[in-house]
């Protein structure tokens, strides 16, 4: 068979969307389902954390929708000389609009992001509604085309943006997915930002309405206690925790770890609030973090002799929980996927924090310091 120029066919827009919709969320399964999901609430997510507000509501409804609200500042529909940005209604509508910028301000609850003019696309509808300077504005779809113009539907009380809809069953072979999947993600994102409050609802069992609420101060502090929970008794108390803004690396880290009973390492690294499951450069800085206190404190306390070389600590990970978490302006990625983060940077910055940090607080506590420490140099701890 043949082909020519005349074979070729040219898809722009939500045309282009509809119709190789893998292309732009990789399933019509349960998963693209969650893609447009993680889409929504990833906006909300940093419309929250960029304004007043703090807080997004996820609801399930019974129809087989999706409402994402959040309290932040609220966007414009129309885009103007002084938003700094598209409008709402381009966002919805223009696929040249994308997502969100990213950068060490913006957390990513899914991968990869594609923007909201997507979700709109595979929406058989699709209403936003904003609050913003005391009225309330709405606008609705249908398969990603207005079918009105933006309308003033009334006074409203504080703040922000709602997005609600539903997908396509032309599209999707499911348009449900599973409560407990997001309820998971949102609950990493909420402790990687701390203070901000995310709920779940669930309307669709029938006189069975469950809801969840996920909200964190102590941030990745208390992601790391409730790590350790599941990993037996602890030698101590005291999560070792900290944030440190570095320059030199265009971004920010917040790390905290504990060493407890068990032998098993658990380090969780992250990127801009996605998992890095493969590590990286943010691991590895840790890691060499934790060795160079840990050698140093022994050397000071007579736990290793001048005799003995570095790798006389030879058991640091076990027992370790861990949480190493990194925003960075530009995060650079090895690979297809976010999986191994790359920036070379990051690895000296982390390193260095960790190392200061952990060396005063092993000065601060000494009997607990020597307890940790002895475990880790060979020859002086007895299983």
């Amino acid at each position: 068979m043949e082909y020519d120029v005349a074979a070729i066919e040219v898809l722009e827009g939500r045309e282009a969307v509809r119709k190789r919709p893998g292309m732009w969320i990789g399933s019509v399964g349960e998963r693209g389902v969650l893609q447009m999901v993680w889409e929504a609430v990833g906006r909300a997510v940093n419309q929250s954390l960029s304004g007043r507000g703090g807080s997004v509501d996820v609801t399930l409804t019974c129809d087989g929708g999706v409402r994402v609200a959040d309290n932040g500042p609220g966007d414009v529909f129309e885009a103007t000389g002084n938003t700094g940005g598209p409008g709402l209604e381009m966002l919805l509508t223009s696929l040249h609009a994308g997502p969100d910028p990213g950068g060490r301000h913006t957390a990513a609850v899914g991968h990869p992001r594609v923007g909201l003019c997507i979700v709109n696309a595979l929406s058989s509808r699709l209403r936003a509604e904003v609050r913003r300077e005391g009225i309330l504005r709405a606008r609705e779809y249908a398969r990603g085309v207005a079918v009105a113009p933006p309308a003033t539907v009334g006074p409203a009380a504080g703040s922000g943006t709602t997005i609600t809809f539903w997908p396509d069953t032309e599209i999707f072979e499911t348009t449900s997915c599973s409560f407990a999947v997001l309820a998971e993600r949102f609950r990493q994102v909420a402790f990687l930002n701390a203070g901000l409050s995310i709920t779940l609802t669930d309307e669709r069992p029938a006189g069975e309405a469950r809801a969840v609420m996920f909200r964190y101060p102590g941030g990745v502090r208390d992601f790391v206690a409730a790590l350790d929970a599941e990993a037996g008794a602890l030698i101590h108390q005291d999560v070792i925790g900290f944030e440190r803004e570095d320059p030199r690396m265009a971004g920010a880290m917040e790390v905290a770890f504990l060493w407890n009973g068990s032998r098993e390492e658990r380090i969780h690294s992250f990127a801009n609030s996605l998992a890095t499951r493969q590590g990286g450069t943010h691991v590895d800085g840790f890691r060499d973090g934790v060795t160079a206190a840990v050698t140093a404190y022994a050397r000071r306390r007579g736990f290793l002799t001048t005799a003995e070389p570095d790798t006389a600590v030879t058991r640091i990970g076990e027992g370790l929980t861990a949480v190493v978490s990194v925003k960075l302006d530009r995060p650079e990625f090895l690979g297809a996927t976010v999986g191994l983060l790359g920036n070379t940077a990051v690895r000296a910055c982390v390193g260095e924090a960790v190392r200061e940090y952990l060396g005063i607080w092993f000065e601060e506590r000494p009997e607990r310091a020597a307890e940790i420490v002895a475990r880790f140099v060979r020859g002086l701890h007895e299983d």
